[in-house]
Parts: structure tokens; sequence; C-alpha cells
């Protein structure tokens, strides 16, 4: 059984549903599995992860969503949370009055947090005393963002575009907090429109128009990935020979 599956998700917006963000979407994550989720902007990559975490005014048109069994539909982001469902967002949110210790504590008051930060490069001689807040750059936030979500140790971590606001030479730190999360036996489903993010994973899916167009290993999405002709979609799907 799956750990995670999503089976047939539907999502509109617009008056009346004018606009198809998802149509008809089917996945499913194995416990202790990465999965890469590939696709240009625009593609439904983030709503599909509003969707699993459950956020505010996200709900399937239809379809459901399944957590280890049972369907998770009606449960709020902080029920999906207590089953171990956690998120690092595309863009951090900052919290205004905190210190970086106490954010990587909210688990556990006794864990040493200090560990988290290595994982994702960051030296927490320098961070751990410092707050939460402006004073830290976008790729500062993102990194320690992660490492709250591992101090987390959920069962499925989903990743939006982890390596956005991080310099090109940092994505081995992106490649070693992935395997920190599968040394802890989690599940991460990845979402990211870099193919050489996505070689990491175990197995990876193509989405566009809102649809999987492409699954299997990460070589085989990735090469029809490359074949695309959009930087933004443009609303036409993708069809591969």
């Amino acid at each position: 059984m799956p750990l995670l599956e999503l089976k047939q998700i539907s999502y509109e917006v617009g008056p009346e549903g004018s606009l198809p963000i998802l149509s008809g979407l089917s996945l499913a994550i194995e416990a202790g599995e990465v999965h890469a989720l590939l696709g240009t902007n625009g593609t439904g990559k983030s709503t599909l992860a509003y969707l699993i975490m459950g956020c505010d005014g996200y709900c399937p048109l239809s379809g459901e969503i399944c957590f280890n069994g049972p369907c998770i539909n009606d449960l709020k982001i902080h029920e999906r949370a207590r089953l171990g469902i956690t998120m690092a967002w595309q863009e951090p949110v900052r919290f205004e009055g905190i210190s970086v210790r106490d954010y990587l504590s909210l688990k556990s008051r006794d864990a040493d947090p200090a560990p988290f930060l290595e994982l994702v490069g960051l030296n927490p001689a320098l961070y751990l005393g410092r707050m939460v807040d402006k004073s830290l750059s976008g790729g500062e936030r993102k990194r320690i963002e992660l490492a709250s979500v591992l101090a987390l140790h959920p069962r499925l971590a989903v990743l939006d575009e982890p390596d956005s606001g991080i310099d090109m030479l940092s994505t081995q730190d992106i490649i070693n907090v992935i395997n920190a999360f599968k040394q802890r036996g989690a599940s991460v489903l990845l979402i990211t429109h870099r193919e050489e993010i996505a070689m990491i994973a175990d197995r990876a899916s193509q989405l566009c128009n809102g649809k999987i167009v492409c699954s299997g290993t990460p070589e085989r999405v990735a090469e029809h990935y490359k074949a695309r002709h959009c930087l933004t979609c443009d609303g036409v799907e993708c069809h591969y020979v």
C-alpha cells in the first residue's frame, strides 16, 4: 500500500471553475521513496503541494488524497501535520521574534538542532542565535526551513522547489538533505523544474497542463522533460513519441 496515493485529483479556480489547474491526476508514493515531480512554471506543481498539505482554500474538486490508506480530503493542515506530513515552501515564511535555535526545536526542546544546520551547509555557531527574520537572505531562510523540516522527522516531506533561492554551487547541499530524509525512512515528494535535481529520486513523474504525462525512472522522465519546447506552461499538453 502506498504511503501517499492521489486518485484522479481535479482542481479548478475562477468563476464556476473556469480555469482547470489539475485534471484527473493520479500519483502514488511508497514508504521511504523519493519521488521527483518535474514540471515547468504554470503546470500546477505548487497547487498540488498545497492540496496535499490541506492549505486553506485548497480542496480537490474531485478525487481522493489518501495517506497510509484512509482518505484525508477533509483533514485540515494541522491534522495532516499530526499524521507526519510536512512541507518546505517555495517561499519560506519569516517568523518574527523567534531564534533559529527555537525554530529548529519546535518538535523537541531536548534535541540538538546543530546537526540539521550542518546538513544544509550552515555553521551552527553563526546561525543558532540569529533571528528568523528579514536579516536573513532568501537562500539562508530556505536552508533553515529545510533544516526545520528535517528536525520534524516527518513521514512525508513535500519539498517545493528546494533549490530556489540557493546558488547552483549548493546543489550538493540539497542532495545531502534528501539523503538525510531517505536515511530516516521518510518519503519525499521532490517538486522541481530542474532535471539534475530530480536525478537523486527513486522514481519521477512529469506534470504538464495539470496531468501526469510521463512516469518512470528519473533518467527516462528527465529525457522526456528535456525534450519540451516550453519554459512556461502554455496550456498545451506535451506529447512524446
